[in-house]
């Protein structure tokens, strides 16, 4: 039986462009049998053809066909050694954040997600691993807060939920002058256009329940590590110890979800840059946050190191009333937790996604009573933008 198990045994596809990569995949096809889509390896475990001699697979929670695939394939996609699936992106974090030592110090984005909030704080906290948040689009506020037990930084970018940019290799270059690790959540511009690893980050994270997948189905989280061995090999202890790798059948879905994610991405962009240009000019609506506009205090940093702005905006209205009349009046759009689907989701992030942060904390951030956060989806544009229309003001159509 053919061992196509030793990841460094498949083609990486060089000389081909992001969107055949992701179409593609690592392995193509399943070499057994040829099969165009990689097979749902729904075992458990796997026979031995003899002792001394293993067709590479032993046992589904260390190591799976369909999820090998997939770790592979946003390997090559984000372009690192090697990837890691895991049940969900707070599993994938728990394992970055497990790289650091009691004592160890890590500093994150301010406005980070509420779940991370939550692990850093509450989590790792109690285990002696100190952190501080900074407003990371200011390296000044970076540079501050590194003190010599400062291990990781840890980089939201754009942040969820202020929109707020952060120049990658800038600071990859602060981590690499203390040896601190660099750590950059992709989630929201995912590797079609973005790509940390090479802006010098250390491990990119995904919750791939959100653009990666694409399509409101799944939970799961990624993990890829860019050239250091010894870290890879880390997570991947993590992984095995603590049983949180991604089953075969959210494997092959995440896979499937790959497959369509830069014709999906165009179309978030596209579509997100419509929704907020007509936002900006509702009289309701009191400031749109967007990484597109040209006026966004980090549009440059964006354009330099990204090739596209991806599906998220945020915005704040005049009043509570109008929060509840857009949440309760849209159609369409759906009132949901969650991002980076097809259909558009709207999230009020004070109850939802950033629950656990601090009042004082979200209302200095500027997460309050009448903050709303958008995923735009790949529905057709006017049909958002009718929807948003009727829900805020009323319109009749």
């Amino acid at each position: 039986m053919k061992n196509f198990s030793n990841y460094r045994d498949f083609d990486t596809k060089e000389n081909l462009h992001f969107e055949s990569k992701a179409v593609h995949g690592a392995l193509g096809t399943e070499p057994l049998t040829g099969a165009v889509s990689m097979p749902i390896f729904q075992t458990a475990t796997f026979r031995h053809p003899e002792l001394g001699n293993s067709t590479g697979f032993d046992y589904s929670r260390l190591k799976n066909p369909t999820r090998l695939e997939l770790e592979r394939t946003m390997a090559i996609l984000e372009g690192g050694i090697e990837g890691f699936a895991f049940s969900s992106g707070q599993a994938a974090n728990m394992a970055v954040f497990s790289l650091l030592e009691p004592g160890d110090h890590v500093i994150l984005s301010d406005d980070i997600y509420g779940g991370t909030f939550r692990i850093v704080g509450d989590v790792f906290g109690k285990y002696g691993i100190t952190h501080t948040y900074v407003d990371m689009s200011k390296l000044d506020q970076v540079r501050a807060a590194v003190t010599p037990q400062t291990k990781m930084l840890f980089v939201e970018t754009p942040t969820n939920p202020m929109m707020k940019v952060a120049d990658i290799r800038a600071i990859a270059d602060i981590a690499k002058e203390i040896g601190a690790l660099t750590v950059v959540d992709n989630t929201f511009l995912t590797p079609y256009f973005q790509k940390p690893l090479a802006l010098g980050a250390d491990i990119v994270t995904h919750s791939s329940t959100k653009y990666l997948g694409g399509h409101n189905d799944t939970i799961s989280g990624i993990v890829v590590v860019k050239d250091d061995e010894e870290i890879a090999h880390k997570i991947y202890v993590h992984i095995k110890s603590h049983g949180s790798q991604l089953a075969p059948l959210d494997s092959w879905l995440i896979l499937r979800g790959i497959k369509t994610l830069a014709v999906r991405m165009d179309r978030h962009s596209e579509n997100a840059k419509k929704v907020a240009e007509w936002l900006r000019a509702q009289p309701k609506v009191k400031q749109v946050y967007y990484v597109g506009f040209e006026d966004h205090k980090d549009y440059a940093v964006t354009k330099k190191q990204t090739s596209g702005f991806g599906g998220m905006i945020s915005f704040t209205v005049d009043s509570f009333e109008t929060v509840k009349d857009i949440l309760k009046g849209v159609d369409m759009i759906m009132f949901a937790e969650s991002l980076g689907g097809t259909e558009t989701l709207i999230t009020y992030p004070t109850t939802q996604t950033h629950e656990d942060t601090p009042k004082d904390i979200k209302e200095t951030l500027g997460i309050t009573d009448c903050f709303l956060r958008m995923s735009v989806g790949i529905e057709n544009v006017d049909d958002i933008i009718a929807d948003l229309d009727r829900a805020m003001n009323g319109q009749n159509v």
